[in-house]
């Protein structure tokens, strides 16, 4: 009973979801931007690129798509635009990390030295998972477009302290 319950009330929910929509006249068919407390559309035409920030090395593109990297304890996903031959050195994060290729090759390794031959190039559709704390590093195979979902603090601590371009 509890179930049909708690079944019902969904319901009730998407359908009033759903009717707002439609009476702001933005329904999932068009190519604008939506957004509420719980529904994000935006179509890839439309994701807002800009430079990455100071923790990544210069060359990167990044766009937050939903939520906030920098709050802690609130999911995000943003999209990470990387020029071929770029390089990611040796890093981890303090929350864990779901990577997924959208365009290019994106080559991954574990550990604490930069080194291609012991890592592994994901394709397009690739996916990898890093637990936190998980040393690891990337490079792009050609232009490479990807995106990361965590919850935040999206933070990246190098393995070599002489690695990280805030110190230069």
């Amino acid at each position: 009973m509890r179930r049909l319950q708690i079944f019902v009330l969904m319901l009730a929910l998407l359908a009033l979801a759903s009717l707002a929509l439609a009476r702001s006249g933005q329904t999932g068919r068009t190519s604008r931007h939506v957004a509420t407390a719980a529904h994000v559309i935006v179509a890839a035409d439309e994701v807002k690129w800009g430079p990455a920030p100071p923790s990544l090395p210069p060359g990167a593109q990044l766009a937050v798509l939903e939520g906030d990297p920098s709050k802690a304890g609130v999911p995000f996903t943003i999209r990470g635009k990387l020029p071929d031959g770029y390089k990611v050195p040796p890093h981890w994060h303090p929350t864990d990390e779901r990577v997924t290729v959208l365009q290019g090759s994106l080559g991954m390794g574990l550990g604490e030295k930069f080194d291609p031959s012991a890592g592994r190039a994901l394709g397009t559709g690739g996916y990898a998972a890093m637990p936190k704390e998980v040393r690891h590093y990337a490079w792009a195979i050609g232009e490479t477009v990807i995106q990361i979902s965590a919850i935040g603090p999206f933070e990246i601590n190098y393995v070599n302290p002489a690695d990280d371009p805030r110190k230069k």
